[in-house]
Protein backbone atom coordinates (compact mmCIF):
# COMPACT_ATOMS: atom_id res chain seq x y z
CA UNK A 1 0.00 0.00 0.00
CA UNK A 2 1.25 3.48 -0.81
CA UNK A 3 -0.12 6.32 1.24
CA UNK A 4 -0.30 9.84 -0.06
CA UNK A 5 -1.75 13.05 1.21
CA UNK A 6 -0.73 14.79 4.39
CA UNK A 7 2.19 12.55 5.28
CA UNK A 8 3.65 12.76 1.78
CA UNK A 9 3.37 16.56 1.76
CA UNK A 10 4.94 16.74 5.22
CA UNK A 11 7.98 14.77 4.07
CA UNK A 12 8.22 16.29 0.58
CA UNK A 13 9.17 19.76 1.80
CA UNK A 14 12.16 18.77 3.95
CA UNK A 15 13.32 16.23 1.34
CA UNK A 16 13.22 18.85 -1.41
CA UNK A 17 15.05 21.35 0.80
CA UNK A 18 17.80 18.96 1.90
CA UNK A 19 18.17 17.39 -1.54
CA UNK A 20 18.63 20.70 -3.32
CA UNK A 21 20.87 22.02 -0.56
CA UNK A 22 23.48 19.35 -1.33
CA UNK A 23 24.20 20.78 -4.77
CA UNK A 24 23.96 24.37 -3.60
CA UNK A 25 26.57 23.80 -0.89
CA UNK A 26 28.88 21.92 -3.24
CA UNK A 27 28.56 24.79 -5.73
CA UNK A 28 29.49 27.20 -2.95
CA UNK A 29 32.78 25.36 -2.40
CA UNK A 30 34.05 26.50 -5.81
CA UNK A 31 34.70 30.10 -4.72
CA UNK A 32 35.70 29.03 -1.18
CA UNK A 33 37.82 31.66 0.53
CA UNK A 34 40.03 29.14 2.28
CA UNK A 35 40.51 25.43 2.81
CA UNK A 36 38.61 25.76 6.10
CA UNK A 37 35.72 27.42 4.25
CA UNK A 38 35.76 24.60 1.65
CA UNK A 39 35.67 21.96 4.40
CA UNK A 40 32.86 23.77 6.20
CA UNK A 41 30.66 23.97 3.10
CA UNK A 42 31.43 20.41 2.03
CA UNK A 43 30.54 19.22 5.55
CA UNK A 44 27.18 20.97 5.29
CA UNK A 45 26.60 19.28 1.91
CA UNK A 46 27.35 15.91 3.52
CA UNK A 47 24.94 16.61 6.38
CA UNK A 48 22.22 17.53 3.89
CA UNK A 49 22.87 14.30 1.99
CA UNK A 50 22.46 12.33 5.20
CA UNK A 51 19.23 14.18 5.93
CA UNK A 52 17.96 13.41 2.42
CA UNK A 53 18.77 9.75 3.03
CA UNK A 54 16.76 9.89 6.25
CA UNK A 55 13.69 11.35 4.52
CA UNK A 56 13.87 8.80 1.71
CA UNK A 57 14.10 5.92 4.19
CA UNK A 58 11.23 7.39 6.18
CA UNK A 59 9.08 7.58 3.05
CA UNK A 60 9.77 3.92 2.45
CA UNK A 61 9.36 2.82 6.07
CA UNK A 62 5.98 4.50 6.61
CA UNK A 63 4.57 3.43 3.25
CA UNK A 64 4.52 6.76 1.44
CA UNK A 65 6.49 5.12 -1.39
CA UNK A 66 7.25 1.61 -2.50
CA UNK A 67 10.80 0.31 -2.52
CA UNK A 68 10.94 0.27 -6.31
CA UNK A 69 10.10 3.98 -6.29
CA UNK A 70 12.90 5.10 -3.95
CA UNK A 71 15.59 2.41 -3.91
CA UNK A 72 17.59 4.04 -6.73
CA UNK A 73 17.40 7.40 -4.95
CA UNK A 74 18.52 5.86 -1.68
CA UNK A 75 21.45 4.15 -3.42
CA UNK A 76 22.42 7.37 -5.19
CA UNK A 77 22.27 9.25 -1.91
CA UNK A 78 24.54 6.62 -0.34
CA UNK A 79 27.03 7.16 -3.17
CA UNK A 80 26.88 10.95 -2.76
CA UNK A 81 27.52 10.62 0.98
CA UNK A 82 30.52 8.37 0.27
CA UNK A 83 31.91 10.77 -2.35
CA UNK A 84 31.58 13.74 -0.02
CA UNK A 85 33.19 11.75 2.81
CA UNK A 86 36.16 10.91 0.57
CA UNK A 87 36.55 14.55 -0.47
CA UNK A 88 36.48 15.65 3.17
CA UNK A 89 38.97 12.98 4.31
CA UNK A 90 41.43 13.85 1.56
CA UNK A 91 41.06 17.60 2.03
CA UNK A 92 41.62 17.32 5.78
CA UNK A 93 44.63 15.03 5.22
CA UNK A 94 46.12 17.51 2.74
CA UNK A 95 45.42 20.38 5.13
CA UNK A 96 47.19 18.60 7.96
CA UNK A 97 50.23 17.75 5.81
CA UNK A 98 50.37 21.06 3.90
CA UNK A 99 49.09 23.85 6.15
Amino acid sequence: MVRRGGAARTVAGPLLRSGTSIGANVAETQPAQSRADFIHKMTIAQKEARESHYWLRLMLDVGICREDQVSDLINETDRIIAILATILIRTRRNRDHNP
